[in-house]
């Protein structure tokens, strides 16, 4: 997968308002109801990830969750990072 162009993350930004980029990375931080809640999010995120075979890193902190998403094999941010981070937004 092709790395994106400044200009191309930019416009990808716009789609998903509630990520925001740190360098190389799209991140999200997701405040849920309690444990349990945050739990449901994680498995629900990791069955998408699964099925894009794109995982994001995830880190569970009671009720908040944060997700991070890079593209490794590009050395940076690609369509697929925001493809699955598009698909996480429609699940909350």
């Amino acid at each position: 997968m092709t790395r994106l162009s400044e200009e191309e993350i930019a416009a990808a930004l716009a789609r998903v308002p509630n990520w925001k980029r740190d360098g190389d990375d799209i991140k999200r931080m997701v405040v849920l109801k309690n444990f349990r809640e945050a739990l449901s999010f994680v498995v629900h995120v990791g069955c998408l990830a699964e099925k894009a075979n794109h995982h994001p890193d995830i880190e569970i902190h009671y009720k908040s969750v944060l997700l991070t998403l890079s593209t490794h094999d590009a050395n940076g941010l690609t369509e697929k990072d925001f493809k699955l981070a598009e698909q996480i937004e429609q699940i909350l």
